[in-house]
């Protein structure tokens, strides 16, 4: 989903990091948007727009219970990974297949995609530009803060499906 953005001509990144416990999708966007970091966003949005989310909208948005978070729309998902739009950005994640030693875990990976404005020359501005560094430490530290989340999210995935181990 990612690759296409590339292939679009959007700026893109991507950030990858290895769990080494099993997560499916759905545990991993729950994690994400009901991280401690993404909370600060999510309370900032809420008081500058009128779509604010919560804990409950992010189990919703794992589950696909939802296509809609926040300012986000859900643009594109299967079962490994989700895409989502708001403006000329898209987020994304998505749960892979360990590649290290441990076969037990899974790689987590966080991208997003900008597009250029349209009518801008092939530039993405002077703001973008400003911001890009602090961008990229921001997703670094939004997946971090995700994989931080997960163990309660495993453990509530265990408690909903019966599951006490």
């Amino acid at each position: 989903m990612l690759e296409r953005c590339r292939a679009a001509k959007a700026y893109v990144d991507c950030y990858r990091v290895s769990y080494e416990s099993p997560t499916s999708l759905a545990e991993f966007i729950e994690a994400f948007y009901s991280s401690p970091i993404f909370k600060l966003e999510r309370g900032i949005l809420g008081l500058v727009l009128p779509k604010g989310a919560s804990d409950k909208d992010a189990h919703a948005l794992g589950q696909g219970q939802t296509t809609r978070f926040a300012i986000w729309k859900v643009e594109e998902r299967n079962g490994t990974e989700i895409l989502l739009i708001t403006g000329r950005t898209r987020s994304w994640l998505m749960v892979g297949p360990q590649t290290e030693s441990n076969e037990r875990g899974v790689t987590l990976l966080f991208g997003s995609a900008v597009f250029q404005p349209s009518g801008s020359g092939g530039g993405m501005g002077l703001p973008f530009n400003a911001l890009l560094g602090f961008h990229k430490l921001y997703s670094k530290a939004l997946l971090a803060s995700a994989v931080s989340r997960l163990p309660a999210v495993h453990a509530q995935t265990r408690m909903e499906s019966g599951d006490s181990h």
